[in-house]
């Protein structure tokens, strides 16, 4: 009997710890369950469209689409697909067609297909445009230019916009990269910020709206988060990841993608993607892990360390082959400065490969791309000479202290 008594009250115990661990994981509400609380009044009577994706979910995983369907005195009646589409069933870079929402019937307009900015005939008869994405904090993942464009078109055609507002995954702290120049603006550099940017979606919808960094200014308002902090990675939140594209399954895989993703553009090496940690690798059949390991934490940069890896990817660059490199190891998040690193690995592999130095192999065609996500011409040309990160680091950093303080009177948060 007492060893009943005994198993049950640690049971008891048991459940009452995770409940309590469950209910403080949770703390941070995002932007939806703020609106839930105010039960949609800023939604009543207005006919509503909503810019979403798997990504928009409550903190019981309930859907925003679904959430708003079935909401008092809300009317949603139309769906906007950013890249990945609405459901999550495109690809990387596909186009995504206009069609029906299997769940709802609501009417699914493609923002990331022949159009990346909503038209007059998809605005037909919307009064209030919702914004409910989970960003990955970088510059050159479309979801904040189709945000923006979005904004854009919602002044132009007299709608009102609101964002419900998610945590920045990389925290609200690091502010890295050049700003975009005049000439290379794109989809995966729409707005003339840093690369690393340190706002949330919300905040940074107010700088596009204040900062006039819109064609036309748009009557915004942002359903702010309650209980999160700038100094937050997205692990810290205690709230579900749900994975922002095919190749960031999880929170710190987002952390990676500015480490390795604008070398990546070239598609010279494989950093990772279509094996098991994307945007964690740099490895080459022709690399010697145990010596390029070696020449990168001989560099000693903050926050980080290098081991030697092996392994076949399952697609991609180098698919089935044995490649050699190392995985980048985050050892103190605080110190680290992500996106230098790959610019020190392509420094290191001159060094040691001098007949591989990048911008002598990689496809020429595909510089194009990497000097948009770069926002300049400048990071390729002037490493290209020396293949030196010193060579571009005043450049890398050069908006980066005037950014900050042009964005602080923006927070939301502390």
């Amino acid at each position: 009997m007492k060893q009943f008594l005994l198993k049950n009250l640690c049971l008891l115990l048991f459940t009452c710890g995770s409940a309590a661990l469950s209910a403080q994981a949770v703390a941070i509400k995002t932007g939806i369950e703020v609106l839930k609380e105010q039960h949609f009044k800023i939604l009543h009577g207005k006919r509503v469209g909503l810019i979403t994706n798997p990504t928009g979910v409550d903190n019981t995983m309930e859907s925003t689409i679904d959430i708003l369907y079935y909401a008092p005195e809300v009317k949603l009646v139309a769906l906007y697909a950013p890249e990945h589409g609405v459901r999550g069933n495109a690809h990387a870079g596909e186009s995504v067609n206009d069609a029906k929402d299997s769940r709802t019937g609501l009417s699914i307009f493609s923002l990331h297909g022949k159009t990346r900015k909503p038209t007059p005939e998809m605005l037909k008869g919307i009064d209030v445009l919702v914004y409910d994405i989970q960003d990955a904090g970088c510059r050159s993942f479309t979801y904040i230019s189709t945000m923006g464009l979005a904004m854009e078109a919602a002044a132009e055609n007299n709608v009102e916009f609101i964002v419900l507002d998610r945590p920045n995954p990389l925290g609200g702290l690091k502010v890295e990269g050049s700003l975009v120049e005049k000439g290379f603006t794109s989809f995966v550099s729409q707005f003339s910020i840093p690369y690393i940017y340190g706002l949330t979606c919300g905040e940074l919808a107010l700088l596009l709206n204040g900062e006039n960094m819109l064609k036309k200014k748009c009557k915004l308002q942002v359903v702010a988060m309650r209980e999160w902090k700038r100094n937050m990675t997205y692990e810290q939140t205690g709230l579900q990841w749900i994975p922002s594209s095919p190749h960031i399954p999880q929170p710190i895989t987002s952390m990676f993608y500015p480490v390795s993703g604008i070398l990546g553009e070239l598609g010279y090496m494989s950093i990772g993607v279509g094996y098991t940690v994307p945007f964690q690798l740099f490895a080459a059949e022709w690399i010697e892990a145990d010596k390029l390991a070696r020449h990168m934490n001989a560099l000693n940069l903050a926050g980080i360390y290098f081991r030697p890896v092996y392994f076949k990817p399952f697609y991609g660059i180098g698919q089935g082959k044995q490649l050699q490199g190392v995985q980048v190891h985050i050892m103190d998040y605080e110190k680290v400065a992500l996106s230098e690193i790959q610019f020190y690995v392509m420094q290191e592999i001159a060094a040691l490969y001098p007949d591989k130095a990048v911008f002598k192999n990689a496809d020429r065609e595909r510089f194009n791309m990497f000097d948009k996500v770069c926002g300049s011409d400048f990071v390729r040309l002037a490493f290209a000479k020396n293949n030196r990160f010193d060579d571009i680091k005043d450049y890398w950093y050069s908006g980066v202290e005037r950014f900050k303080k042009q964005s602080q009177q923006y927070y939301l948060y502390e």
